[in-house]
């Protein structure tokens, strides 16, 4: 059966091109082969120009680079220039019969385009083709390193390949290599966090440690819009300082949910058995109304089992940020649970990034907290692949005001692209080591400054010394009228002057740190 690979167009799956184009590489797959997937966020077409013109998510490349109009050329051409695109891959190789790829590697038996289609078919689609071994030829990787990150590599014989896939067929997602994520990468973020912590005093770096989680806690619980008491605020951030101490499985990911939910009347503990989505519902029949839609029940096994496979893979391959992204944001689009997702996502954050080392030893970096103050980028990271992905799911309401979905969709979970989600964490780590790190061992070396001064002066209890400095703190530094006539009553026109002095003193322009 032939396939219309298309002519120019203006437009693609509503998506308009910079200039009028001929689309190549995944586009042109998608549209030939009518492939239900996500679009990539990045796409190819063969203009008339002979320069490369770049913008609104297209790459318009030259008539020279314009590839034959078959599947094999196609297929050629996303490998060399667009790299890996796992869902597309594996619902294109759905949709091709399998004699088609097997043709294709026996006319070039030595291509390294072929070799890696061949290697792809079959570790996607868990099917050996009918062909003998590869000859004795020079492995090539199966990611192109040149254009996104990948592992080391284990060989593969039969295809004379490197599988350096970061993950395994039921959990890969993938980073496109960028100019901001070389940058990041550039500044060993890692070293830096040790040199801001080796100047600390280790009982006031301790004390920082402590502030640090409790505020990453505090601030995971404000994400989801909750307000919980302090107690369970205090063990969860306990849960924080201990990631990284053991490796990802099933019972520590049930765990952390039991400490995460606290009352676990109402929820339904472990791998949800409906289906789940992120948004709101109609004020009058109660339809959901769904921003995300979460895997299906039937997948959530296997996809969990890939995680943990990614994770126990990542934690010597993969950049530990990078692989931290690109796990933490996977949990939350496959959304396991019926409640606690989003914390344990971020939490998952802390796991790989303690298990990698990339912490100093005994501080958390608070990854919420930096999360919580770019909370509109942070949605915006989280809709980059969940508005591409929900116009794929067919689902209907339940009675319960839940959503039942009716098509395949684990592949969607299993491969996206997590470049945007590895960009912003690095966004968010780097924060935390410049500005909240160095900042909170500031601010405490300066109230220790403020409360010895408070103490040569006046005889008063620890509460009522941080009662005081909160209404400095609060009134710019001065003593309120209201806190004069009530709580500090007592303190002399002198003492009054000299504790402003001295909170002066003590935090200068730092009193909103």
């Amino acid at each position: 059966m032939a396939h219309d690979f298309s002519g120019p167009v203006n437009v693609f799956h509503e998506r308009r091109l910079p200039e009028t184009a001929t689309p190549a590489g995944h586009a042109a797959l998608i549209h030939a082969y009518d492939l239900p997937v996500p679009v990539p966020r990045n796409l190819s077409a063969i203009g008339t120009r002979h320069r490369i013109i770049e913008g609104d998510g297209w790459r318009i490349y030259t008539p020279r680079h314009a590839p034959e109009a078959t599947l094999e050329g196609h297929l050629t051409f996303a490998l060399k220039y667009e790299g890996l695109d796992l869902a597309v891959l594996k619902r294109l190789f759905m949709a091709v019969k399998a004699s088609e790829i097997a043709d294709l590697v026996r006319l070039k038996p030595t291509g390294v385009y072929t070799r890696r289609i061949w290697f792809l078919y079959e570790w996607l689609l868990g099917k050996k083709l009918n062909l003998p071994d590869a000859d004795r030829v020079t492995s090539v990787d199966v990611v192109d390193t040149e254009l996104q990150f990948a592992g080391t590599g284990e060989s593969s014989a039969r295809h004379r390949v490197r599988n350096n896939l970061p993950g395994t067929p039921e959990f890969c997602p993938l980073v496109f290599k960028t100019a901001a994520l070389d940058e990041f990468i550039g500044q060993d973020l890692k070293e830096r966090a040790r040199a801001v912590v080796s100047e600390v005093p280790k009982d006031l770096l301790a004390r920082t440690a402590a502030f640090l989680l409790l505020k990453d806690s505090k601030s995971s619980y404000v994400i989801e819009g909750e307000r919980p008491p302090q107690d369970r605020i205090q063990r969860w951030g306990r849960a924080i300082g201990e990631a990284g101490r053991v490796p990802l499985d099933e019972a520590e990911l049930l765990r952390l949910q039991r400490i995460v939910i606290g009352d676990e009347r109402f929820v339904k503990l472990g791998l949800r058995s409906e289906g789940g989505f992120v948004g709101e519902h109609d004020r009058e029949t109660r339809r959901p109304i769904p921003d995300h839609i979460s895997a299906r029940p039937k997948d959530l096994a296997s996809l969990v089992k890939g995680l943990i496979a990614f994770d126990h893979t990542a934690e010597n391959e993969l950049d530990p940020v990078i692989a931290a992204a690109a796990l933490a944001f996977g949990f939350v689009y496959i959304h396991p649970f019926e409640d606690g997702n989003g914390r344990i996502h971020r939490y998952l954050m802390h796991h790989v990034l303690a298990r990698r080392g990339f912490n100093p030893p005994g501080v958390h970096f608070p990854v919420s907290a930096a999360i919580l103050d770019r909370i509109d980028e942070y949605r915006s990271v989280l809709e980059s692949y969940s508005s591409r992905l929900l116009p794929l799911v067919q689902w209907e309401p339940t009675e319960q005001g839940n959503v039942n979905v009716l098509n395949d969709t684990g592949d969607f979970y299993r491969f996206f692209d997590a470049t945007p989600h590895a960009e912003f964490l690095y966004a968010c780590v780097r924060k935390t080591i410049d500005e909240d790190l160095p900042n909170e061992t500031n601010f405490l070396k300066n109230f220790d400054q403020f409360r010895a001064g408070i103490e040569s002066m006046i005889d008063m209890p620890e509460r009522t010394l941080n009662n005081l400095f909160g209404f400095l703190r609060q009134n710019g530094g001065r003593l309120s009228k209201r806190a004069l006539e009530n709580e500090f009553a007592e303190l002399t026109p002198d003492e009054v002057s000299k504790i402003e002095e001295l909170y002066s003193s003590s935090f200068g322009d730092a009193e909103s740190a």
